[in-house]
């Protein structure tokens, strides 16, 4: 027999089970897909738990903007485009349910790449060995045209990107989220920090266009950051750092001026969870009313399953 005390358990105080409150019922859990089930029948099948319920109230949440008429802004990161999701967001924004693209350089440098190449990202390791990393004439052409196109029109930087595309009518337009940005006349804004981007490498690059065409896009992405009040979402798609501290000067120059940003969703989606995103998308901006939300997984898989749910939602 052990020397040490026990605690006397005879005397614990239960309850029974069945009288008690529980956060998992039965009825919220997943149903088994089948071969040939349709897109609307796998969503429902999903469990009414945690993230796939958060993913379905997302969606919610973007459809009922669309219906007040409020802004849906979609923030994202290079990969975003690497991953092959651009066809997908531009489908998304031709059916109204995003009225605003925002992305660092890189996202519009890949976009532009697939239009008129066809393909993008280089081998960064081998090329940095010999200096040709970054060295593509024929983007850095583009792009820095570009932002000397805004500087010189008074335009914003993604728009003007998105007009010469256009214009040239580049091979793979169609599938280009920037030109379709344009087509569509909403805005598409580039906030770029100077020495990030391989276009920058060039002599090409005009520091005074490249910044007052960014600057001008900011201006832009905070108009459309002061309606969002009552009903609007904002979606950050993969920008660990730039688009979360543009998202915050923006509302704080919105609220500033007298705005009334409040009540309004937001959602970080990434493949690891940043500090920036969630401070600074998911939990200050709505402090005083609103709800966010954080969806862990790849773009690859989590975007298009968002965009079905949404096309889902919409037709109910």
């Amino acid at each position: 027999m052990t020397k040490y005390d026990e605690i006397d358990l005879s005397k614990i105080i239960t309850y029974q089970g069945s009288q008690r409150e529980s956060k998992v019922k039965t009825s919220e859990e997943a149903k088994p897909p089948y071969a040939g089930m349709k897109v609307s029948e796998f969503l429902d099948s999903l469990p009414s738990i945690l993230k796939a319920r958060d993913l379905k109230e997302i969606a919610k949440s973007v459809v009922k903007a669309k219906l007040k008429k409020k802004p849906v802004i979609a923030m994202i990161g290079g990969h975003v485009i690497k991953t092959g999701c651009s066809p997908v967001l531009s489908d998304l924004a031709s059916n109204g349910y995003i009225t605003h693209f925002a992305s660092n350089g890189a996202a519009g440098i890949h976009d532009t790449e697939l239009a008129r190449l066809g393909h993008t990202s280089e081998d960064v390791a081998s090329q940095l060995e010999d200096g040709s990393f970054g060295m593509a004439q024929d983007t850095a052409a583009l792009v820095n045209s570009a932002a000397d196109l805004a500087y010189k029109n008074k335009n914003g930087f993604g728009e003007s990107v998105g007009e010469l595309l256009v214009k040239e009518n580049s091979p793979h337009i169609k599938r280009a989220l920037i030109a379709k940005a344009y087509e569509l006349e909403i805005p598409y804004t580039l906030h770029v920090a100077l020495g990030t981007d391989i276009v920058h490498q060039h002599p090409t690059a005009n520091g005074s266009a490249i910044g007052d065409a960014s600057l001008r896009d900011f201006r832009i992405f905070a108009a459309t950051v002061a309606k969002l009040g009552d009903g609007g979402v904002v979606l950050n798609f993969g920008s660990a750092v730039i688009m979360p501290e543009v998202f915050l000067k923006a509302i704080a120059v919105a609220r500033n001026l007298g705005n009334r940003v409040k009540n309004f969703t937001t959602a970080n989606f990434d493949m690891i969870q940043h500090y920036r995103p969630i401070t600074n998308v998911v939990n200050r901006p709505v402090l005083s009313g609103g709800k966010g939300y954080t969806i862990t997984g790849h773009h690859e898989i989590m975007i298009p399953l968002l965009s079905a749910a949404i096309h889902e939602e919409g037709a109910k």
